[in-house]
């Protein structure tokens, strides 16, 4: 059956160039910094009822990067009905951060959403952590690893979301795989292959046969991992394409990852085949 969510080549480059309704909220503080969420509210919400969440996770391995990267899926999602959050964190070159502090940031962006779920109108339990390359890592992270909680979080409160969403992700810190020179011996709590678990969240995984940074391997390896305990894993391979290949400037498999995740929300509950979203 012909997938009606399809959308037209224009809608999101015309949504980020004329601007969705979104807010800015402060969820943390330490020290001097200060680490905002860029909110885009459900375009189909109805008084008094509760939106399925995105929380979006930008790539730059730890390093860098900017909450843009995934403004085009944050305003495509709104518009098929989820409230999308695109989460600032800690980095490198502009907080002289290590990975340990970006994740702990990612860990405190959920909590600070899952505590606000009211304020912001959304499912509490229909919570989605998206994020690609490091962003990915940041995203399973949260769902996966134990450890590095900030000190001032309530813990009490859950980070692990109820789905992930991860394009071309940084799995393996371990020996061998990517970052391992900044985590050392911490890897075997720090990076998620080495920390699947029963009830690991329903995911879908997206990457490229010729990225450089994760081996198809690797992903495969990944999948299988998540099947023995019984979690669920699609993941999607794409020929010829390299690290970064969903972004919107690759206009094409952007579409195609973007319909596969409406696909798999679908499939979980979290989005229904309506509203048709299409440039008007």
């Amino acid at each position: 059956m012909k997938k009606r969510y399809l959308f037209t080549i224009l809608i999101t480059f015309i949504g980020c160039l004329t601007g969705y309704a979104q807010t800015q909220l402060l969820y943390k503080k330490v020290d001097t910094t200060q680490l905002y969420l860029t909110v885009y509210p459900s375009a189909t919400k109805v008084s008094n009822k509760i939106s399925p969440a995105m929380v979006f996770f930008f790539g730059g391995g730890w390093n860098s990067g900017t909450v843009k990267q995934f403004e085009p899926q944050a305003i495509y999602f709104s518009q098929r009905g989820m409230t999308c959050i695109l989460v600032d964190y800690r980095v490198k070159e502009k907080h002289k951060a290590t990975p340990f502090e970006s994740l702990k940031d990612a860990k405190s962006a959920i909590r600070y959403i899952r505590t606000h779920a009211n304020d912001l109108q959304i499912d509490p339990s229909k919570i989605v952590a998206a994020g690609g390359s490091a962003g990915g890592h940041l995203a399973a992270a949260t769902a996966l690893i134990k450890d590095y909680n900030e000190s001032t979080d309530n813990t009490s409160i859950s980070c692990i979301p109820n789905a992930l969403v991860l394009f071309n992700p940084v799995f393996d810190n371990g020996p061998g795989g990517y970052g391992y020179e900044r985590i050392g011996d911490a890897y075997t709590s720090f990076s998620p292959l080495h920390n699947i678990k029963s009830g690991a969240p329903p995911t879908i995984v997206f990457l490229g046969e010729k990225d450089h940074l994760v081996p198809v391997e690797t992903a495969k390896y990944y999948k299988t991992v998540m099947e023995k305990v019984k979690s669920r894993c699609d993941l999607f391979l794409y020929e010829g394409q390299e690290h970064g290949f969903f972004n919107y400037k690759n206009l094409a498999y952007y579409k195609k990852t973007v319909t596969e995740t409406d696909t798999f929300l679908q499939s979980i509950g979290f989005l229904n085949t309506e509203p048709f979203v299409e440039m008007k």
